[in-house]
C-alpha cells in the first residue's frame, strides 16, 4: 500500500460551490421518494435496495442542467440516500407494534407521533454516534469501502454522458407501467394452483406400534403459487444474484414443497372439517393457515440462529471497530484542523446532543412502558447497544458496503437483550413488549443511518467534500424523512385492510422482519410464543450452519415470505445467471462484463423504483376510497396469467439483451462498479 498522503479529487485549497439550496432540496425530495419506495418494497418483499446509486444518477442528471458542481451532486446524493436507511429502520420495527397488538391502532392520532419520535431519535443518534468514529474509520486505508469508492467514481465519470440516467428512467417507466396495468386487472399477476396430496377420504399410512398401517382420513389438497408478475421482485433477484436468490428460494421450496404438503396430508381432512365450507377455497385457507401458524414460527427460529451466526462471524471486525471508536473518543481533545476537508462538528457538540437525546428517551420510554424503572433501563440499553451497533454497522459498511449490512441481525440481538432485561426487572405484559420494541426501533434506525452516513463520509473524503456540511445535510434529511415516513406505512397498512387484508403481517404485506420482532418480544416478555416450533427452527438453523450454508438467514426468510414473492425473486436471479452465462460465451473481457453488469443493475433498480412508486400511488387511491377501476370486470373478460407470463418474458428479454448490447468495445476501459 502506498505511503503517499491521500489527495482528494477536489483539492482542499480549491474553492467550489457545495452547499446550495437546490442541491439540498433535490436531495430531500429524493430522500422522501426513495425512502417511501423502499418502505413499500421492504414491507412486501422483506428486502430494501441501497439508494446511493439511483440518488447519484438522478442528482447528476438534474443538477447538470443547472451546471452544478461535483460537490453539489455529492451533497444531493448524500441527502437522497439517507431516506432509505430511515425507511429500513422503520419497516423492520414500527409494524411490530401493530402485529404484536402493543398498539391497538395505527391511526395518525395514536401512532404518528410515537412512530416519528422513535424514527427521529434513532436517526439523529445514528448521525451523532458515527460522528464520533468518522475520522478513524474514514481515514483507515485497511477498510476498502467498496460502495463509497464506486459512488465517488460514478460522480467523477458523470461528465461522460447521460446513458446511465437514460437506462434508469426508462426502466422506472417500464416497471411502473407493468405494475399499473396489473393493478387495472388487464392480466393476472398472481395465481394459485390446488394440488391433491394423497387420496382424500381413502386409506393411507398411519404410524402405529407395529409400524406403518392403513389409516382413513388422510390426504387432502395443498396449494402452490406461481411467481408474481412483479418488476420489483424480479429486480431484487437480479441485483442479489443467482446464488443468494437460490438460497432464498430454497426456504420457500422447503415450506411449500415439503412442510405444508406433509401437514396437509396427515392432518388436512380433520382440520378442514372445522371450516364452514367444503370448496377448494377452504383447502387454500387451510394450507395458508398451516404455513402461517406452524411453518412461520419455525422460520422465526431459523432467523434467530441466522442473526446470531452473523454476529459471530463478524466478531473480529466488531472488536476492531469498537477499539478504534474509543480511540477516537480519547483523541477528541486534539486541536481541530480548520481546512475545508477536515471541518466537522466538535466532539463536545456531538456528546451534548447524545446526552439530550438520552434524557428525551428516558421520558419517551417511561411514557410508552408506563414504568419509570423500565423507561430508565430501556434508555440505558438503547444508548449502550445503539453506540455499540452503530460502530459495528459503520465498520461493516467499510468492509462490505451498506447494501449487505445485516441491520436486522443487529436489531434482533438488541431486542433479545432488552427483552431479557425487561423480564428480569418484572416489566411484563404489554408494557414490556412496548419498551422492548421501542429500544429495538431506535437502535435499528440508528444502525442503518450510521452505516449509510459513514459511507457518505467516505465518498465526501474521496471527492473533497466538507464533513460538517455532510453532517448538517444528513441531520436535515433524517428529520424530514422521520416526519413523513409514517404516511407511506399508514397508506400501505390501511389500503391493505380496505382491500380485504389485515394490514401489516398478512400475505400481501408480510413485513417479515417486523413479524419476527413482534414474535420475539411477545415470546420473551409476554409469553405468547410457540416455543416448541421456535426450537425446531433453531435446530434447523444449526443444521444449516453445520452443512455450511452461506446464509441461513436467507433460507429462513424464504420460508417466512409468500411463495409468489420468493419465486419471483428467484426468477430475477436466474435472469442474472443467464446474462452472466451469455457474457462468458461471447468471451467478453472484464471491462465489457463490468459495463453489462452496471447497465443490468441500473435497469433492475429502475424497475424496483417504478413499481414501488406506482404501488404507493395506487395504495393512496385505495386509502381515500377511490380504488383503480377493474377493467376486466368492466370489459366482461377474465384476466389470465398467460398474459402475465408474456409480460415476464418481455422483462427477461430486456434484462438480458440490453445489458449485453451495452457491453461496448473490448478496448474501452472498465467503468466503476454500481454494486459491490
Amino acid at each position: 500500500m502506498s505511503d503517499q498522503p491521500f489527495r482528494p479529487f477536489v483539492p482542499e485549497n480549491m474553492s467550489m460551490t457545495e452547499f446550495t439550496w437546490r442541491a439540498v432540496l433535490l436531495g430531500l425530495v429524493m430522500s422522501v421518494v426513495l425512502g417511501a419506495a423502499n418502505a413499500y418494497l421492504g414491507l412486501r418483499a422483506g428486502q430494501t435496495i441501497a439508494a446511493t446509486y439511483p440518488a447519484a444518477v438522478i442528482g447528476m442528471a438534474v443538477l447538470r442542467l443547472g451546471k452544478g458542481s461535483i460537490l453539489e451532486e455529492n451533497l444531493a446524493r448524500t441527502a437522497g440516500s439517507i431516506g432509505e436507511s430511515v425507511a429500513a429502520g422503520a419497516i423492520f420495527t414500527i409494524p411490530a407494534f401493530v402485529i404484536s397488538k402493543a398498539w391497538l391502532s395505527f391511526a395518525p392520532g395514536e401512532a404518528y407521533w410515537k412512530s416519528t419520535a422513535l424514527m427521529m431519535t434513532g436517526g439523529v443518534l445514528g448521525v451523532l454516534f458515527v460522528s464520533l468514529i468518522r475520522r478513524v474509520m474514514v481515514e483507515d486505508r485497511e477498510l476498502p469501502f467498496p460502495e463509497s469508492v464506486a459512488a465517488a467514481e460514478i460522480h467523477k465519470a458523470g461528465q461522460r454522458g447521460g446513458d446511465a440516467a437514460k437506462h434508469l428512467f426508462y426502466s422506472m417507466g417500464g416497471g411502473a407501467l407493468v405494475y399499473f396495468l396489473g393493478a387495472l386487472r388487464l392480466f393476472e399477476t398472481d395465481r394459485t394452483f390446488h394440488i391433491p396430496v394423497g387420496e382424500m377420504g381413502k386409506s393411507a399410512v398411519q404410524l402405529t406400534s407395529r409400524g406403518f398401517t392403513a389409516a382413513a382420513g388422510t390426504g387432502g389438497v395443498t396449494t402452490v403459487a406461481v411467481p408474481s408478475v412483479s418488476p420489483a421482485y424480479i429486480g431484487v433477484g437480479y441485483i442479489i444474484g443467482p446464488r443468494l436468490a437460490a438460497l432464498n428460494f430454497s426456504g420457500s421450496v422447503l415450506a411449500w414443497g415439503v412442510l405444508v404438503p406433509l401437514m396437509v396430508y396427515f392432518m388436512g381432512p380433520q382440520l378442514r372439517a372445522t371450516l364452514p365450507d367444503g370448496s377448494d377455497a377452504s383447502w387454500e385457507r387451510l394450507a395458508d393457515g398451516i404455513w402461517r401458524s406452524v411453518v412461520r414460527p419455525i422460520a422465526v427460529g431459523g432467523m434467530l440462529v441466522g442473526a446470531t451466526y452473523t454476529l459471530f462471524r463478524m466478531r473480529k471486525n466488531l472488536a476492531v471497530g469498537l477499539g478504534r471508536a474509543f480511540g477516537e473518543l480519547r483523541g477528541a481533545a486534539k486541536p481541530v484542523v480548520v481546512s475545508r476537508v477536515e471541518r466537522y462538528m466538535s466532539s463536545k457538540v456531538v456528546l451534548a446532543g447524545i446526552a439530550v437525546i438520552f434524557l428525551i428517551m428516558i421520558g419517551l420510554y417511561t411514557y410508552l412502558s408506563g414504568q419509570i424503572v423500565g423507561g430508565i433501563v430501556a434508555a440505558i440499553v438503547m444508548l449502550v447497544t445503539g453506540f455499540f451497533f452503530a460502530t459495528v454497522s459503520g465498520h461493516l459498511v467499510g468492509v462490505i458496503g451498506s447494501s449487505n449490512n445485516p441491520i436486522s441481525g443487529l436489531t434482533f440481538s438488541t431486542l433479545i437483550i432488552a427483552a431479557l432485561l425487561m423480564v428480569s426487572l418484572g416489566v411484563a405484559g404489554s408494557s414490556g413488549v412496548i419498551a422492548t420494541l421501542g429500544v429495538a426501533a431506535v437502535v435499528c434506525v440508528s444502525s442503518a443511518v450510521a452505516g449509510e452516513l459513514l459511507q457518505d463520509f467516505k465518498v465526501g473524503y474521496i471527492l473533497g467534500g466538507t464533513p460538517r456540511t455532510i453532517q448538517i445535510v444528513e441531520l436535515i434529511a433524517v428529520v424530514l424523512s422521520s416526519l413523513v415516513m409514517y404516511f407511506p406505512l399508514l397508506v400501505l397498512h390501511e389500503s391493505n385492510i380496505k382491500a380485504g387484508g389485515v394490514g401489516f403481517g398478512d400475505k400481501q404485506l408480510p413485513a417479515p422482519q417486523a413479524g419476527l420482532m413482534a414474535s420475539l418480544a411477545q415470546g420473551i416478555v409476554g409469553g405468547d410464543m410457540a416455543w416448541p416450533l421456535i426450537a425446531v427452527g433453531i435446530f434447523f438453523g444449526i443444521m444449516l450452519i453445520m452443512v455450511q450454508v452461506k446464509s441461513p438467514m436467507l433460507v429462513a426468510i424464504g420460508m417466512y415470505l409468500p411463495f409468489g414473492t420468493v419465486s419471483a425473486i428467484f426468477v430475477g436471479g436466474v435472469l442474472r445467471w443467464v446474462m452472466d452465462t451469455l457474457a462468458e460465451k461471447r468471451a467478453l473481457n472484464a471491462a465489457q462484463k463490468a459495463r453489462s453488469e452496471n447497465v443490468g443493475v441500473l435497469m433492475a433498480s429502475g424497475m424496483i423504483a417504478g413499481e414501488a412508486l406506482v404501488g404507493l400511488i395506487t395504495a393512496t387511491f385505495t386509502f381515500f376510497d377511490a380504488p383503480l377501476p377493474d377493467l376486466a370486470k368492466a370489459g366482461g373478460f377474465e384476466p389470465t396469467y398467460s398474459v402475465g407470463l408474456f409480460v415476464m418474458f418481455l422483462i427477461a428479454l430486456a434484462l438480458i439483451r440490453i445489458p449485453l448490447n451495452n457491453a461496448g468495445s473490448p478496448d474501452e476501459p472498465a467503468p466503476p462498479q454500481a454494486m459491490m
